[in-house]
């Protein structure tokens, strides 16, 4: 299923509906970043996805990061949470989707790189300063920002 996003875009469709949504920053030993390159929209970001019935949201992060890029992990902070109404997802099947993202900061305990057919063309661990050279969405280049700045949990300004 193809994703459009529009951020701060008077264009963008009316949302009709908000999912709860992890992101998760992931860095290995040497600080380098855990990224995907999305099948959907064709772009790079950290991993994540929805949160499922039954589910605790940290069980989420562990599973979308699981699933997306192989990499087991371990939650270990929240870097904040992203509900901008100017932030809208547009799917191919109809549904708009106003966002919703908690983004948690996670370290990696085992796994091993791969790529999922329906999630994540392309996995890898990148410098932070390659970071330039990736075509990523506002929106995650904003929590990779918040995440490198070590922002407090339950600071003001985690909440976006």
């Amino acid at each position: 299923m193809a994703r459009t996003d529009y951020y701060h875009d008077p264009n963008a469709p009316t949302p009709n509906s908000i999912v709860v949504a992890v992101t998760a920053f992931v860095q290995d030993d040497h600080g380098r970043i855990l990224m995907i390159r999305r099948t959907d929209n064709d772009l790079y970001a950290i991993p994540g996805g929805a949160q499922d019935i039954g589910e605790t949201i940290s069980l989420t992060v562990i599973r979308e990061v699981k699933e997306e890029t192989g990499i087991e992990v371990e939650v270990t902070g929240l870097i904040g949470i992203y509900s901008d109404p100017s932030h809208v997802i547009a799917f191919s099947d109809g549904e708009v989707r106003q966002e919703f993202s908690v983004c948690f900061r996670a370290r990696p305990t085992g796994g091993e790189l791969r790529t999922s057919s329906s999630e994540s063309r392309e996995v890898g661990w990148v410098e932070p300063d390659r970071l330039d050279e990736l075509n990523i969405h506002p929106s995650i280049r904003l929590r990779i920002k918040h995440a490198m700045e070590n922002r407090a949990a339950f600071d003001r300004k985690s909440v976006v």
